[in-house]
């Protein structure tokens, strides 16, 4: 299977790679994982403690309440697939820096690329960042928006949650409406090519649609 092949090299790549600073002092890189076919993508930040040590996405205390966001989505951790934008620890859990997401940014488009996910899912602003410029999450959050023919949703860090208990309420309510977007993925991809969709695409009787520019369309 040539997703699989794919994302094993990247895994091995990863593993080795040291491309930039953030390889001296990490313990294990975290590749991502998930099965080549998965139709949801979830993007974090980066690695934490927990994640160094294990070489694991996801499975501190962030990973404990992404799990029981999965639950709300109708969703197990096994059918999706999880990756961050940087694949090393940031030491002390800071903020990834403009090289470290540089370096690191052809690993995640050729993990994109091999899966082919329907819906991709973005945890936190430099996730965020990766798809849409100067956005705010507490404006786009939990909205979708095609790009380059996927769609995109925005949400919250599962750890700011645990910073502010008052985001898990949001997160709940994001997280239940992935089904819908999976729903919305599977009717653009029949459609396709006429028209982008009539839903999404407004078009004049009897003419061609006007060029679009994808990243600009909104669903919700």
């Amino acid at each position: 299977m040539q997703a699989e092949k794919a994302l094993n090299t990247i895994r091995e790549e990863v593993r080795i790679c040291k491309a930039c600073k953030l390889s001296e002092n990490r313990k294990n890189a975290v590749p991502g994982e998930g099965p080549a076919n998965a139709e949801v993508m979830f993007i974090g930040e980066g690695p934490g403690f927990y994640e160094n040590e294990q070489g694991k996405p996801f499975v501190g205390q962030a990973g404990h309440l992404l799990d029981q966001l999965l639950d709300a989505a109708g969703l197990k951790r096994e059918e999706v697939y999880i990756t961050n934008v940087v694949k090393c620890r940031p030491p002390k859990n800071r903020d990834p820096e403009p090289d470290e997401l540089s370096m690191c940014r052809h690993y995640l488009d050729r993990q994109i690329e091999a899966i082919k996910p329907r819906v991709i899912v973005t945890l936190g602003r430099f996730s965020m960042a990766r798809f849409v410029e100067n956005g705010k999450i507490g404006a786009l959050h939990g909205k979708a928006r095609l790009i380059d023919d996927q769609l995109v949703v925005t949400m919250y860090h599962p750890a700011a949650a645990l910073h502010q208990p008052d985001l898990k309420g949001t997160l709940m309510a994001d997280f239940a409406g992935i089904r819908h977007l999976l729903e919305k993925a599977h009717h653009i991809e029949a459609v396709r090519p006429v028209a982008v969709t009539q839903d999404l695409v407004k078009t004049k009787e009897n003419k061609e649609p006007e060029n679009i520019k994808p990243e600009q369309l909104s669903l919700f």
